[in-house]
Formats: structure tokens, C-alpha cells, sequence
């Protein structure tokens, strides 16, 4: 299989039948993506295929090919300093435990590359299939609107 991971060309053999969440864990080192569940439900193996959000445990490595594929490990900077949007969950204290904090924010990510504003609702409905089990979510969705919500952008009057 071959495709682009954060901007770099990947080349691997993948068996029909192993997970994208598995080659990427396993056979790139990418472990920033995290497994849960293993069903798709917790959100907390969620990457950008494409730029659309996808649970990589419920993708086939194989179908990847030929595809643009982020994970956490594209969001930081190259010197290694958080993107906008780690920075907002830094600040306020948005993850606590960690685990499920890769997914919500390569969700988040989708969102902020369509550049616009956003709703409490939608921020939280995008995030409906994430299960975070330490935040109560109130930290997260303040972060997210720290930067894409209505009052996030400054404007010229």
C-alpha cells in the first residue's frame, strides 16, 4: 500500500484484512492514534482521510491507496509547537487522561480547515461520536470555540 501520511510518502505491505489503525500503530509508529473500542464507537481512532473524518479502525489498510492520510502526529507544527487548536485544548485544560484527546481533535481539525465559524450545537454535533470519559466535554467544546466559534475571530469596524 501507498500514500501520503502527513506529507510523507508511505510504502508498506498491508494484508488484505489488517486495519488501517493497525498499520498505522504497528507498522508506520504512527501511536498517536489511539484504539478503543475496536467498533467504531468511541471516536478515539479518528484521523482525516482526505480531509474527512474516518475511524481508522473500521478502515482496511488496502483502502488507503493513493490517499492523503492526517494524524495527530501532522497537527503540530514542524519545530514541534501545537497548532491552533492544541493550543486552545492546552489552555484549557481540555484532556485530561488523554486517550480519546487525538480523535476529538483530528475531528476538530475537519472543522477548522472548512474556515468558517461555528455553533456551540455544531461543534458538539460533530463531536457526538466521541466518548470522553474524564473531561465532561465542557473544557473541549470551549476550546473548540476559542477558536472556530462566532466570537473566535476578530473583526475590522
Amino acid at each position: 500500500v501507498s500514500f501520503r501520511l502527513n506529507g510523507e510518502l508511505v510504502h508498506g505491505y498491508a494484508e488484505n484484512r489488517l486495519l488501517l489503525s493497525d498499520f498505522l500503530r504497528h507498522e508506520v509508529g504512527a501511536t498517536g492514534t489511539h484504539v478503543g473500542c475496536e467498533h467504531g464507537i468511541c471516536g478515539a481512532c479518528t484521523i482525516l482521510v482526505n480531509g474527512l473524518p474516518v475511524r481508522s479502525c473500521l478502515m482496511l489498510a488496502v483502502q488507503v491507496e493513493d490517499c492523503d492520510v492526517q494524524t495527530i502526529e501532522g497537527l503540530a507544527f514542524a519545530d514541534g509547537s501545537f497548532n491552533e487548536l492544541q493550543s486552545a485544548f492546552n489552555q484549557r485544560f481540555a484532556a485530561q487522561c488523554g486517550y480519546c484527546t487525538p480523535g476529538i481533535l483530528m475531528t476538530l481539525q475537519h472543522l477548522k480547515n472548512q474556515n468558517r465559524d461555528f455553533s456551540e450545537e455544531e461543534i458538539r454535533d460533530a463531536l457526538g461520536g466521541h466518548i470522553c470519559r474524564c473531561t465532561g466535554y465542557r473544557e473541549i467544546i470551549d476550546a473548540a470555540m476559542d477558536v472556530m466559534g462566532a466570537d473566535s475571530r476578530q473583526t475590522d469596524d
